[in-house]
């Protein structure tokens, strides 16, 4: 049974492949689902980032741990059934395809026996995306015309399993194995036994397409003592064949200069999804972990632009809340039509072209007391300069010794974030398994070494790389006790995180 609506009395399930690891797998349909789903069932190892496609309201259960429940799957079959007789929309939320080794067909044929409605929406299974992120195409002309899929679980391997090795060992030319690390030997053994050359390339992907990708290659003659070596352990698919000799030519994922660096950003959420895409285009696996959120302030009377001469623009949250106040007094962009304007970054230069304006000047560096300095014919002009309450006095300081008439208003505050996963972060960056910390303002410094008091900052990050996005940042930094081993060429995040990746192309 199947559903085009989930405008139903008893509700509906969405059996949803979520692929394989890379959050950036999963399908249109299947984020779309996700942003309607009333309740989300979610495998264990999933990548949480995709509960972040969910409304508010959505109620998210992790499913029952098979290793501690071996009646796992009972129970979620009942927990389908019960939340979609509720009316409610739910999304069984799988790892990979939910029809390859995902037991969604198990799930389909328990919806179906009660009456549910339900669809499939397919994903990227882990033999096709893991091995084209190791650089291993399972078909090639040259290569391989034939691929088959094939569990290595323990009950594949017994004698009345109905997987015929005898056949399979030569029957296609690549074989993938999924969950049968635990059991490579006997697979292993049982291909050569069954005819297939012990010289034949293997190769196993551990957690593909994740920056933490390990893979190990070999032969079906010496891949054990390889793996057991390399203490390489599941999850992993196991790829036989001759397209394994191609990953050396084509590999990809692997070789980016931030691959399997885990780097911390701090910036408040709303505002790190640029400068987090940027860092995990480069290989980098990316902890959100904000010490700062930017809070508008309430009841603050704007004036009117038409009384300036220069409006000056310092960030993107400036230009936001400053025009989300125009607008609520009814007025548009067409308030600044008297003004020149000054936007501090590309990325104010782009919140204000989104408004339909274009600034006159651009400073070509984000200290305040540079931008003092490059504008030129300041005196007896009114500049209003909208900001941060905690914003530094550099600049209208700088600009008032020019001779210019400054009136600040105080938009907006950043406050602390309290954050639900502080323990895990402080033994992670104890042991050094965070590489780099980044700090993209003073407040981001001083709030994450409060989140962390026990701790001198010497101790907390010996292990660890920090990088900054400008000097004033460095500055705060520095006399609060921590060391600074990378610094932004420029004042902004673009430069920032090229900055890093700098550091690492280099080494």
């Amino acid at each position: 049974m199947n559903a085009s609506s989930d405008k139903s009395d008893t509700g509906i399930v969405y059996i949803v492949g979520a692929g394989p690891g890379d959050q950036k797998l999963i399908t249109l349909k299947g984020v779309e689902c996700l942003q309607r789903a009333d309740v989300v069932i979610y495998d264990l190892l999933l990548n949480d980032a995709l509960l972040e496609h969910c409304p508010a309201h959505t109620e998210k259960i992790r499913a029952p741990d098979p290793r501690i429940r071996a009646t796992r799957q009972t129970e979620l079959n009942q927990m389908l059934v019960e939340h979609a007789k509720a009316g409610k929309v739910v999304v069984r939320l799988k790892g990979g395809d939910p029809y390859i080794f995902g037991r969604g067909g198990e799930e389909a044929v328990a919806l179906t026996e009660a009456g549910v409605p339900f669809e499939v929406v397919p994903g990227i299974t882990s033999a096709i995306a893991a091995s084209a992120y190791a650089g291993i195409p399972v078909t090639h002309r040259d290569y391989a015309s034939s691929v088959a899929f094939v569990t290595g679980h323990s009950a594949a391997l017994r004698p009345d399993s109905n997987i015929n090795w005898e056949h399979l060992a030569t029957a296609v030319d690549t074989l993938v194995v999924y969950m049968g690390v635990a059991h490579l030997h006997q697979i292993a053994e049982r291909l050569i036994t069954h005819g297939r050359d012990p010289q034949t390339p293997v190769s196993l992907v551990r957690v593909g397409t994740t920056p933490q990708q390990q893979v190990v290659q070999g032969t079906l003659d010496d891949i054990v003592q390889k793996v057991e070596a390399a203490q390489l352990e599941s999850p992993a698919v196991i790829v036989v064949g001759e397209v394994n000799r191609l990953r050396e030519q084509l590999r990809w994922f692997d070789t980016k200069p931030l691959f399997g660096k885990r780097i911390l950003v701090t910036r408040a959420r709303a505002q790190a999804s640029g400068f987090a895409e940027l860092l995990e285009a480069n290989g980098a696996e990316v902890i959100q972990f904000p010490t700062i959120e930017i809070q508008p302030i309430e009841n603050v009377d704007i004036p009117s632009p038409k009384g300036y001469d220069w409006i000056i623009f310092t960030s993107v949250n400036a230009v936001e809340i400053f025009y989300e106040r125009l607008r609520e007094n009814g007025k548009d962009a067409r308030a600044f039509n008297t003004n020149k304007i000054c936007a501090v970054g590309p990325k104010t230069v782009n919140a204000l072209n989104h408004i339909g304006i274009h600034p006159d000047f651009v400073p070509s560096h984000s200290g305040g007391s540079a931008i003092a300095a490059e504008m030129e014919d300041m005196r007896g002009k009114k500049i209003l300069l909208p900001r941060a309450k905690i914003a530094t006095a550099y600049l209208p300081n700088g600009l008032r010794e020019k001779g210019a008439i400054v009136d600040e208003v105080a938009l907006y505050d950043t406050i602390k974030v309290v954050s639900k996963n502080r323990d895990e972060i402080e033994a992670d960056l104890l042991s050094g398994r965070i590489n780099i910390v980044t700090f993209t303002s003073s407040s981001t410094v001083t709030n994450f070494l409060e989140m962390f008091p026990t701790h001198a900052p010497e101790v907390l990050l010996a292990d660890v790389k920090v990088a900054v996005i400008g000097p004033t940042t460095q500055k705060t930094a520095v006399e609060n006790g921590v060391k600074v081993d990378v610094l932004a060429r420029e004042t902004s995040i673009e430069s920032l995180g090229e900055t890093i990746i700098g550091e690492y192309q280099r080494t």
